[in-house]
């Protein structure tokens, strides 16, 4: 017998007449017409060779360009030996090592992802199941809401980046979790907005460094207000930055989450990416999806398993914290590697590097007449924001012209920000880029 066994005519009108329906299509009237009433040119059938001609065509309309966009998303060298190792059979089709006898290989790179992380974040305990660092950050606000039951309110920093933001937002209508913006104040989180609005409904307060604007910001006061209504602490950060920077534990963090792309996963036009989350021992059994644990076999010999699966929905189901069950073992082991193959001082370099790009750049644009730095002394890392007297879109469209991808348009998204751009600069970008970037801005 077949594994899948549809549903028969009766089936379907049984179901549709217990909720209500007359017919299959009117599941899909939310959808707008102009969503579902086109023609897709797609070729009814074609032979292999015209397959291939007919993606290669379809490829060779893409322009490459050269990224100084960031906003999450950065263009990283990745070293060739990820794709080799990861497109070999055993790891290409990872998907949950449910039978940990004949997974210990795909368990072990797990357990050696969650250790590398724990040692970026300083915290005690890492996951391996998040999809991006958006949605990362909606788990975390649900582990706090989890932890402190009566508290329904999640304070969230104005300097988070607007695309995780709307994803809180999402996520927290229905779960009736009420977020609270937190002011921000020449680029940083404001502490005298966040001391005014934490009280005892306060469950979490999520901050970002280095922010939506490129800054760094310095979070040693804000654990003691939390503290003082016990309320959790939520930093979003990009772990290649904790090669340099403090970590979320010497903050005081009880979660850390973020989108580690930056780890040498490539930009694939945005996706697939990997969200990471640690966090203490104490709030561990709040955490969803899976842990990957070390242990003895009956023979004494080193074994891996997967512990703490039950917090997960298909095991214990509406119990559950999360929804989060599918494993993203393959971006994790793409993370693993490159961390692995780079080392720390491998990947500390290339951080300095960005850095050091970033900062050359910046001294080049701030001394073109129609570029201000917005922010007093700001502490930048790789991004870094200005302010523009010439119209966004027309900075974007000319370097678009010459082959240059960016920067990122903060007015887009927030009117109070018009003007702001972001650069962001990798160790991927040579001086003669940067030095042709300002040739054509000085020129507008």
């Amino acid at each position: 017998m077949f594994k899948y066994l549809p549903h028969t005519h009766a089936d379907i009108e049984a179901m549709l007449k217990t909720i209500g329906l007359s017919d299959v299509t009117d599941l899909f009237q939310d959808i707008p017409a102009s969503l579902k009433d086109f023609e897709l040119d797609v070729p009814s059938q074609m032979s292999e060779i015209e397959l291939r001609r007919h993606f290669k065509a379809l490829a060779e309309m893409n322009q490459p360009l050269i990224s100084f966009m960031g906003a999450g998303a950065y263009d990283h060298y990745t070293p060739s030996i990820i794709n080799h190792l990861i497109q070999r059979q055993e790891f290409l089709t990872a998907y949950t090592p449910y039978q940990p006898e004949v997974s210990q290989g795909t368990l072990q790179y797990i357990f050696e992802y969650q250790s590398m992380i724990c040692q970026l974040t300083g915290l005690e305990v890492s996951n391996a199941s998040m999809y991006d660092g958006a949605t990362a950050t909606a788990e975390a606000m649900f582990m706090a809401n989890a932890i402190r039951k009566k508290a329904k309110k999640i304070l969230v920093s104005k300097t988070l980046n607007p695309n995780i933001i709307n994803v809180l937002k999402t996520y927290a209508h229905p779960q009736n979790i009420e977020l609270v913006m937190v002011e921000e104040t020449n680029g940083h989180v404001s502490l005298e907005d966040l001391k005014a609005k934490c009280d005892q409904d306060v469950a979490g307060f999520i901050a970002q460094t280095p922010n939506v604007y490129g800054v760094i910001e310095q979070y040693d006061a804000v654990k003691p207000i939390l503290d003082e209504h016990k309320a959790l602490f939520i930093i979003n950060q990009d772990p290649s930055t904790l090669s340099h920077l403090k970590t979320p534990a010497e903050y005081g963090a009880d979660i850390a989450v973020g989108e580690a792309q930056s780890l040498g996963v490539p930009l694939s036009y945005g996706g697939p990416y990997i969200g990471y989350m640690a966090t203490t021992k104490k709030h561990m059994r709040k955490m969803p999806g899976r842990i990957c644990g070390i242990t003895k076999d009956a023979d004494g010999k080193r074994a891996f398993v997967l512990t703490l699966q039950a917090r997960e929905q298909h095991i214990r189901r509406d119990k559950a914290n999360s929804n989060i069950c599918s494993n993203q073992s393959l971006m994790a082991l793409f993370v693993t590697i490159y961390m692995a193959t780079m080392g720390k001082k491998g990947v500390y370099e290339v951080q300095q590097q960005s850095f050091n790009h970033a900062h050359y750049l910046y001294n080049m644009l701030v001394k073109l007449p129609h570029f201000e730095d917005p922010f007093s002394d700001q502490a930048f890392f790789k991004e870094f924001t200005l302010k523009t007297s010439i119209d966004v879109e027309k900075i974007k469209q000319a370097l678009l012209e010459h082959g240059y991808l960016g920067p990122f348009n903060q007015g887009a998204y927030q009117q109070t920000r018009e003007g702001l751009v972001t650069f962001a600069v990798t160790e991927q970008r040579t001086k003669e880029e940067m030095d042709a970037l300002v040739r054509i801005l000085g020129g507008l």
